[in-house]
């Protein structure tokens, strides 16, 4: 008892040193130890990557789950050591309810019919979906919160060390200059004031070693963000990656859904369009396709033009005319719906040219020895 109590003692008697320390270093009454420039970048350097690396952490937790109930909940089962629920994607939920809706308006009319193909189509965007949240939860927001949670912990409490032993310094270096002062105005009590200067010189010697021992594991730790800039680095990458597969395949199942609305279109309504009688140009890109699936313009359908193999057949005698040509830079791939269309490659070069009588939304297209019909809005026309 007698043990902790002069623990107890000793340990408040040295946090009361440090706060009046700390209370004349603010009042500018006492001098404070300064560190170097290149640990003072380290130190800012680390705060910086702290600040920055919770914003992001932030921000890629709302892309995934924009629902914050639905990321509260998430965040008390983690405290919990419970395992998550698995949530329904609103892409999955709109195809149940497009499915439900078939099923009862009846899933043999053209509507009930279209119905259960959006359905197909967005429950797989859903999955897609999911696994996209799961993947970029796994390589990209897991490490970034062991880093907030690991090596940010350690590196904050080492710090708080370091600044108590640096405030026991310079507690240490303000008693030696007052021993120091009063031993030159002493006269008559030399002896007891050089021991009272021997005393405050020790002390200070071990404050010093201390402070030098911590700084130096403290900037090890601060050297350390350098390592967790690559590993972050190689985390954004792979975030990246799920990012355009997750794309991509939404790019697909949408593709395929078109087509599959296309082709019933001209059975449900006879002479119309797939999509606007107008369609707008996409915005010019150098991106992938995948990266601009979202703004993927819809495929006029070849009304006016020849039938397709009437289509061939012309194709393959008409020859280029001896102006007008021009060179045109595919934006999205395109799959050929028949063999009277040229299949096209995102950033490939090709000749364009229009026939007379043509449908202003297609031109003619040539690669080499092949030739066939291109929509325009996949294209963009270079001078």
């Amino acid at each position: 008892m007698d043990f902790n109590m002069k623990k107890l003692a000793s340990d408040a008697g040295i946090f009361f040193t440090r706060a009046v320390q700390f209370t004349e270093e603010k009042f500018g009454q006492a001098e404070k130890t300064e560190l170097d420039a290149h640990f003072e970048n380290l130190l800012a350097r680390a705060d910086s990557t702290k600040n920055w690396t919770e914003r992001i952490l932030r921000q890629t937790e709302v892309l995934l789950q924009p629902n914050p109930s639905a990321r509260v909940e998430e965040f008390l089962y983690e405290k919990l050591d419970r395992k998550v629920p698995s949530r329904v994607t609103n892409g999955e939920l709109l195809a149940q309810y497009m499915a439900e809706a078939a099923s009862e308006l009846g899933p043999d009319t053209p509507y009930g019919k279209t119905l259960i193909k959006v359905s197909e189509a967005e429950k797989r965007l859903g999955a897609a979906e999911r696994d996209f949240i799961h993947t970029a939860s796994l390589s990209f927001l897991t490490p970034l919160r062991n880093f907030l949670e690991g090596d940010w912990k350690t590196i904050s409490k080492e710090r708080r060390l370091l600044q108590n032993r640096r405030l026991d310094l310079d507690a240490c270096k303000a008693r030696l200059k007052k021993a120091k002062a009063a031993e030159a105005k002493a006269t008559c009590e030399g002896d007891l004031w050089n021991d009272e200067v021997d005393k405050a010189e020790q002390e200070l010697r071990v404050a010093q070693t201390e402070f030098d021992r911590q700084a130096e594991v403290t900037r090890l730790l601060l050297e350390g963000i350098s390592s967790t800039h690559v590993n972050h680095l190689r985390c954004l990458h792979e975030f990246v990656k799920s990012q355009t597969t997750y794309y991509a395949q939404c790019y697909r199942h949408m593709l395929d859904l078109q087509k599959q609305l296309g082709s019933s279109q001209g059975t449900i309504f006879p002479g119309t369009f797939v999509g606007t009688t107008e369609p707008a140009s996409p915005p010019l890109s150098s991106t992938s396709p995948t990266t601009t699936a979202a703004t993927m313009p819809v495929v006029p359908t070849g009304t006016g033009l020849a039938p397709p193999e009437e289509a061939a057949l012309c194709l393959e005698e008409v020859a280029p005319p001896a102006s007008g040509t021009r060179k045109a830079r595919v934006l999205y791939d395109y799959e050929a719906a028949d063999s009277s269309e040229l299949a096209l490659l995102a950033d490939e070069l090709i000749t364009v040219y229009s026939l007379p009588g043509m449908d202003p939304d297609w031109l003619i297209g040539e690669r080499g020895n092949k030739k066939g019909k291109v929509p325009v809005t996949y294209l963009e026309l270079l001078s």
